[in-house]
């Protein structure tokens, strides 16, 4: 069997350092100059290693800081349970507005993203983005209804302490919630969410439905969310029901895979 390339054996011991915490988080790599005579390779050799490694999303390179090992941000677990733990138990009105009386709002409004993330309101932000577009064959088949039928789009980014961690475009009937609170970008962020917004419509959801793929993300999910080299994104199509019908499509929820773990649980 031949040897490996040499580049791919520099890439195999640098990353055992990574691993077994020789080079720790944020700590500086050899430099090219060190690794040509440690290793005596040419500097495009060395140069492949650092790319196999960059590539894999283990080390970022810093312009006037030389190439690091990436500081990976805390892993956060998310349940199919979290739906259940913040879902509306009877329809609540739109949030209150900043005039409104402070005694007589929720000490603690919270929705899937602040539990995920154990932040308070006061930590999560959220960019929005509404439009009004009508359903491609796609979304068609995922609400049950025919292509052209009239939807709103709505496009988020979530941040927790003002860092984006995941984005979320997802779709409600225009018949269901136009001219309703829902419908307006001022009422969001709204405490608990789009399950309590379609508590609020009269229609509380009483399934979720998830499918899960990985890819690599687009150039605007690399830019919005700060992602490294390398790093693939968790893709989540999501429908919510109210006894038969369809309410929302969610497509997509779009999260770093180096920042979630997703769990799953079914009882048997």
């Amino acid at each position: 069997m031949p040897d490996r390339p040499a580049y791919l054996r520099i890439a195999d011991t640098l990353r055992e350092g990574i691993r077994d915490g020789s080079l720790p988080p944020g700590s500086r790599l050899p430099t090219m100059a060190q690794l040509r005579r440690a290793h005596g390779v040419s500097e495009i050799v060395a140069r492949q290693a650092i790319g196999v490694l960059r590539g894999e999303g283990l080390v970022e390179t810093r312009r006037g800081g030389g190439t690091v090992v990436r500081i990976r941000p805390p892993v956060r677990r998310v349940a199919m349970d979290r739906y259940r733990a913040v879902a509306p138990v009877a329809p609540a009105g739109p949030p209150a507005g900043p005039s409104a009386d402070p005694d007589e709002q929720d000490a603690a409004p919270q929705t899937t993203f602040t539990r995920d993330q154990k932040i308070s309101w006061e930590e999560y932000r959220l960019d929005k983005e509404f439009t009004r577009v009508r359903a491609d064959p796609e979304l068609g088949a995922l609400f049950e209804l025919p292509p052209g039928t009239e939807l709103l789009r709505r496009r988020f980014v979530f941040y927790a302490r003002d860092e984006p961690q995941q984005i979320s475009v997802n779709f409600l009937p225009w018949a269901l919630v136009g001219d309703t609170p829902v419908a307006d970008p001022a009422r969001e962020p709204w405490p608990g969410g789009t399950l309590a917004q379609l508590a609020y419509l009269g229609h509380p959801p009483t399934r979720v439905e998830e499918s899960v793929r990985s890819r690599m993300p687009t150039p605007d999910e690399v830019e919005t969310l700060r992602l490294t080299g390398g790093v693939p994104v968790l893709a989540i199509t999501r429908r919510l029901l109210s006894g038969p019908g369809v309410m929302e499509v969610c497509r997509d929820i779009v999260l770093p895979a180096d920042r979630v773990v997703l769990d799953y649980a079914i009882d048997l």
